[in-house]
């Protein structure tokens, strides 16, 4: 997979439910904290190449997400602490098999198919104003996804603190933190663009994987 240089993720850390119309039009309750959940390395994806929909799925859909990485290493951080150690802000598709997620009850084979995990170019965070950014996602050029940074349940440097309680964030390490409501299946022949205005996008075409 052709994926920006720079990236070369310890761990893909994953927020669930962090919207709340999202997690509304899903039918969930917001979490009383952070809903943690991993990405595989191996799921990423560079611009312009494909999203394969897999056999075992019957409903994949596009999440797009505010991602960022890691400058330093974070433990029982605090907030101020997290926030300093972001390095930079892109693009990213929580690509996920929706039938897979409720079926298993965990995620990971729903999150963790290869192409799952399509990234734009990271941009430096001291070139973006981190609170403002938005979330656009059009399928085939028709707009899906809206959303702010703003409108998150819990805010960027909220989600790091938290996780530094759990586990090492190692530098590099790639943290994606929710979707808002508007998610939708994919289809053979479509393109999904997720972008951040003001930062980037990163695009991909959607087909079947071929016949073993």
């Amino acid at each position: 997979m052709t994926t920006p240089v720079s990236l070369r993720p310890s761990k893909i850390l994953c927020v669930g439910r962090n919207y709340r119309a999202h997690a509304a039009e899903l039918g969930n309750d917001v979490p009383a904290a952070p809903l943690l959940f991993f990405k595989p390395p191996s799921a990423l994806l560079g611009h312009g190449e494909a999203i394969v929909l897999p056999p075992e799925s019957h409903r994949v859909e596009f999440e797009g997400e505010i991602a960022v990485t890691l400058g330093a290493r974070l433990r029982h951080a605090s907030e101020d602490e997290a926030r300093a150690a972001l390095s930079h802000v892109l693009p990213l598709n929580d690509v996920t098999a929706r039938d897979l997620q409720r079926t298993d009850g965990q995620w990971t084979r729903a999150k963790g198919f290869d192409t799952f995990c399509p990234v734009g170019t990271p941009v430096p965070v001291d070139d973006v104003d981190l609170e403002s950014l938005e979330i656009v996602t059009t399928v085939d050029g028709v707009e899906r996804q809206r959303g702010r940074a703003s409108d998150m349940v819990f805010s960027i440097a909220a989600v790091l603190a938290y996780a530094s309680r759990v586990m090492t964030l190692e530098p590099g390490d790639l943290i994606t933190t929710g979707t808002p409501e508007g998610v939708g299946p994919l289809e053979p022949g479509a393109v999904v663009r997720v972008e951040i205005p003001g930062v980037g996008a990163v695009e991909n075409p959607v087909r079947r994987a071929a016949t073993p």
